[in-house]
């Protein structure tokens, strides 16, 4: 068993603070996350919310949002802007990432939320959408590794960075680079279905991904510093997440034990191969995969597989956390700074 990486102190909540809040729409999910600052430029969370909307849902072959997946993403939205309106937050920070940076109608999607909901959504860049995962996860990083190698295995696009990462604690690790790679669990799962994959496909997807993942090798040679034992590997998505509820052996997925856990390789490769075997129904009643997910998760194994064959480093830390957090975390610094 791969040993846990440190415990973070949680510092006491300032009960008189004002109220900040980061929403996150990606290509599956809706997510809102608001919170209050608490000592030395952290914060503590007042209240989360999080819906799987499938916004990108057949973006990948028409080129557009569908008029179902922007009805369902509108009424998640509508949930967000109650809650947000109930807590009178004082600043707030709305993005959304792959699906509309790609639709066509986004412009007409973006109003229709604004006028349905009063959320004015910003559509942030993949440079963007990295510095933020980067700095959400920062509290997980292992100081004692000068490199990092983090990725974030999304529903329209997969995400890598490479960041030097400063011994001290309170420096933010510096991105020397990042990729956005153009695919992730949805536009594979629309192509060629997430409910059972052959063997054949499932190496598709992994052949795939290894052409631009072999580029961003090249560009910046990481192999070099894994041999030399200076890299370390953290993982923001749903797929890493469920192989950590699994591989914990979770009667339901708890957050507060998944994130920040650790799997070495060997015990990826094996719930991997659990995950493969099961049919879609074991999958879909699993507890800590569910419905929702049971379609996607495989796909998401292929891309980690890819990911994990090129880059040997041979443990990966597990981060339920990214874009809100990096939001939250520039908002209550903002703030303090006056």
């Amino acid at each position: 068993m791969a040993p846990p990486l440190p415990s973070l102190q949680r510092p006491p909540i300032d009960r008189g603070a004002a109220t900040y809040a980061a929403l996150d729409l990606g290509t599956n999910n809706c997510r809102l996350l608001m919170a209050r600052p608490a000592g030395r430029g952290g914060f503590r969370v007042v209240e989360a919310f999080s819906r799987i909307v499938r916004l990108g849902e057949g973006l990948a072959a028409t080129g557009r949002l569908s008029e179902a997946a922007m009805a369902r993403t509108i009424e998640a939205l509508r949930v967000c802007a109650e809650r947000v309106a109930g807590r009178r937050v004082a600043a707030g920070r709305y993005v959304a990432t792959e699906a509309c940076r790609r639709a066509q109608n986004c412009a007409e999607f973006v109003e229709r939320v604004r006028a349905a909901t009063g959320i004015s959504m910003e559509i942030i860049s993949s440079d963007e959408e990295a510095r933020l995962v980067v700095t959400g996860c920062a509290p997980l990083l292992d100081r004692r590794k000068p490199w990092a190698l983090v990725f974030d295995i999304g529903g329209g696009s997969t995400e890598l960075v490479w960041a030097r990462v400063p011994r001290d604690p309170a420096a933010a690790p510096v991105i020397d680079g990042s990729i956005s790679i153009p695919q992730g669990v949805v536009t594979f799962a629309d192509r060629y279905g997430g409910r059972e994959l052959e063997p054949a496909t499932y190496c598709a997807i992994v052949e795939e991904m290894r052409a631009p993942l072999a580029a961003f090798e090249r560009r910046f040679g990481i192999g070099r510093h894994i041999r030399a034992g200076a890299v370390q590997m953290l993982g923001s998505s749903g797929t890493v997440t469920i192989l950590s509820a699994l591989y914990l052996d979770l009667p339901r997925y708890i957050r507060a034990r998944v994130d920040g856990s650790a799997l070495d390789f060997a015990s990826i490769a094996r719930v991997t191969r659990q995950l493969v075997a099961m049919a879609y129904a074991e999958r879909a009643a699993h507890p800590c995969i569910g419905r929702e997910r049971a379609d996607l998760v495989l796909a998401g194994c292929a891309i980690l597989e890819a990911i994990c064959s090129l880059w040997p480093v041979g443990r990966l830390a597990v981060a339920d956390r990214g874009i809100r957090e990096g939001i939250l975390l520039n908002l209550v610094g903002a703030a303090a700074a006056g």
